[in-house]
């Protein structure tokens, strides 16, 4: 089974501690609170069929969206078709400092990120995604026109992360990178999610989104259920009636 660990660093302390992901079963914090990982129960991602998400049936630079870890929350998953970049040290907004370890599969090309916008939670609905992952032939206002894309691109204000340094905020008014979501790949070629790393904003997500939650899954305490042994995914084309990309 293929498992990414991470290094959890803070500034109090030049310890390092190299965890595997599944293997957490509580949040690690640090000195003022803010959870750097969170473990949750390990799901299962599966097609629109039913059947198990190989990922070696992942078409590159396609979005793929999952909800986890709440059923209201939304991720993206995306061969990247190139490697990511391995050990990346990343900083969260109050300065706390994570290690994003690279990506899985076969060339280590597969990432997933939470699809919530740090800036303003800009995120994709069944209605219209103004946010998404822009293949590389792609372009956008977020990056000047000389620029190669294969970024997340949100287009509310044109916040722009790369995915290849661990969803690292490139462009635009956001100053934290995107949430990862941490994947493994067992021997059978098959996709779990089992947490999440760096800034976490599902909570204040919740709190800003009610009459959105009550008009897709009926009120906020149904939205904010931890998603159980397996998650649907669908591409981004199949999820949002309307993409809209700048």
């Amino acid at each position: 089974m293929q498992r990414r660990s991470f290094l959890k660093i803070t500034g109090a302390s030049a310890m390092a501690v190299v965890i595997a992901p599944s293997l957490i079963t509580q949040r690690l914090y640090a000195e003022d609170g803010l959870s750097l990982y969170e473990s949750y129960e390990k799901v299962q991602l599966k097609d629109a069929e039913g059947n198990p998400l190989k990922a070696s049936a992942l078409t590159v630079e396609e979005n793929y969206v999952f909800n986890f870890p709440h059923i209201a929350t939304p991720c993206i998953l995306v061969d990247l078709g190139r490697p990511a970049n391995t050990n990346v040290k990343l900083k969260a907004d109050d300065g706390t400092e994570y290690i994003f370890k690279g990506g899985l599969g076969k060339n280590n090309s597969i990432v997933a990120y939470s699809a919530i916008c740090p800036h303003q939670m800009t995120h994709p609905t069944p209605d219209d995604s103004f946010f998404q992952y822009l293949e590389r032939k792609g372009k956008t206002l977020a990056l000047p026109k000389a620029e190669e894309a294969g970024v997340f691109v949100c287009s509310s204000h044109l916040s722009a992360f790369d995915p290849v340094n661990g969803g690292k905020a490139i462009a635009g008014p956001a100053t934290e990178g995107l949430t990862q979501i941490v994947l493994e790949i067992d021997d059978n070629d098959e996709i779990w999610a089992v947490g999440a790393l760096g800034p976490n904003r599902f909570h204040d997500y919740m709190d800003a989104f009610k009459p959105e939650f009550k008009k897709y899954y009926k009120n906020k305490r149904k939205a904010k259920r931890l998603v159980k042994d397996e998650a649907k995914v669908v591409t981004l084309k199949h999820f949002s009636k309307d993409i809209i990309q700048y």
